[in-house]
């Protein structure tokens, strides 16, 4: 069975640091594929602050081209309202039956999952793989302190397996820890330099800078 990776996102805009995390834990989590999700409305970021979906979406799939280990995947685009990650899932698991799936957050993120619409529900359906997101980096292996980083209630169903190097949920899904190179780069301060006429050459990929200068792209600060 086919194992691939969720990374979700604004991806507002997609750059370096996201797409270099995305290669780094396909290799290292031995992943088939990464599957790139930009969300159509990120339940927890004001809408006037996002680029139109389609803008997204092509500045995504301008990113990875020849890239084939990655894929954008725009099933979130596909709905209006909300992009809630359960509901992704269980939609990519009837779509493909013979895909093994697994989310990929970055170490932030991770710990705001208590706020996640139906979070218990999640990490009983999938293995996580939590990343480095500056300024927090994690390590391979037991990581008490960023475990704690779930709920109580969540925390029982884990237990660390030696076997394995990584956490184990009574479901038989797995949270394992994975450190990447940490480019600290922030979408927000990418936007906010565009407004105010700064270049972001090198913290975005060539072809994402130009998408961006020519469809004139977050030209007022979000």
């Amino acid at each position: 069975m086919a194992r691939v990776g969720l990374y979700g996102g604004s991806f507002n805009p997609v750059h370096l640091g996201h797409l270099r995390t995305a290669v780094e834990v396909c290799t290292t989590a031995e992943l088939d594929a990464v599957w790139l999700i930009p969300a159509h409305q990120p339940p927890h970021k004001d809408p006037a602050d996002i680029a139109p979906a389609g803008h997204r979406l092509a500045m995504l799939e301008t990113a990875i081209r020849g890239v084939p280990e990655l894929r954008a995947e725009p099933i979130e685009l596909e709905r209006s309202g909300p992009s809630y990650s359960i509901d992704t899932l269980r939609l990519l698991r009837e779509r493909h039956a013979g895909v093994d799936f697994a989310l990929i957050l970055g170490f932030d993120t991770f710990g705001e999952l208590h706020t996640w619409h139906r979070y218990e529900a999640l990490v009983a359906e999938c293995d996580l793989i939590v990343t480095t997101r500056p300024p927090n980096p994690v390590s391979r292996g037991a990581n008490p302190a960023s475990f704690e980083k779930l709920p109580i209630a969540v925390r029982k169903g884990f237990w660390y397996d030696e076997r394995v190097g990584c956490y184990t949920h009574e479901s038989s899904h797995r949270l394992e820890f994975l450190p990447v190179t940490q480019l600290d780069i922030s979408a927000s301060a990418l936007r906010a330099d565009v407004a105010r006429g700064a270049s972001i050459r090198f913290l975005v990929p060539d072809s994402v800078h130009s998408y961006i200068l020519d469809n004139g792209l977050y030209r007022t600060a979000g």
